[in-house]
């Protein structure tokens, strides 16, 4: 009967420690959940003082603001760094001089690279090259109407990039 008694004893005093366990859980939970609000800011924002395209050797090229006192360090990590085994002498940099966002960068044509002739609307590497090989045969453009001569460019093409374009940049 004695160990009857102590076994109950035991059994009651572990429900005890349950229930003083699951009531403590409940109260801690309760009173978390009314505690003050939390102010999530964001960080300030910082005036941007330009945009620069970044393209070669890195991770992900195109358009990024500049911010004051940004390094090309800065620039590289942006673009999400160098490509394995790059050197910066593998990155190519264009400041956009404009100061309006909503004014595109006009590239000229007697002087842009391959990849940068890519980058205007219906431009693959075909067209560009045409284009530089054009150039390198005939000498500057004069006047950008004069980009239809350049094989594989007719009206269509010429209308969809003749707002992105120059030949005195």
């Amino acid at each position: 009967m004695k160990a009857v008694k102590s076994i109950n004893g035991w059994i009651v005093a572990v429900l005890l420690l349950v229930i003083i366990i699951v009531a403590g859980i409940v109260v801690i939970t309760q009173k978390a959940g009314h505690g003050q609000a939390i102010d999530i800011t964001t960080s300030i924002e910082q005036e941007i003082i330009g945009r620069i395209f970044i393209d070669g050797e890195v991770n992900n090229p195109g358009y990024y603001p500049i911010f004051p006192g940004d390094s090309i360090d800065d620039i590289i990590a942006a673009a999400g760094g160098l490509k394995e085994g790059a050197g910066l002498d593998s990155v190519e940099l264009i400041v956009c001089n404009d100061n309006s966002q909503d004014i595109p960068q006009k590239i000229d044509i007697n002087r842009a690279e391959v990849w940068l002739l890519q980058a205007l609307p219906g431009v693959g590497e075909v067209k560009a090259q045409a284009i530089i090989e054009y150039r390198q045969q005939h000498g500057l453009f004069r006047d950008i109407n004069e980009l239809k001569n350049v094989p594989g460019f007719g009206d269509i093409s010429f209308e969809n990039i003749k707002d992105f374009i120059s030949v005195n940049d």
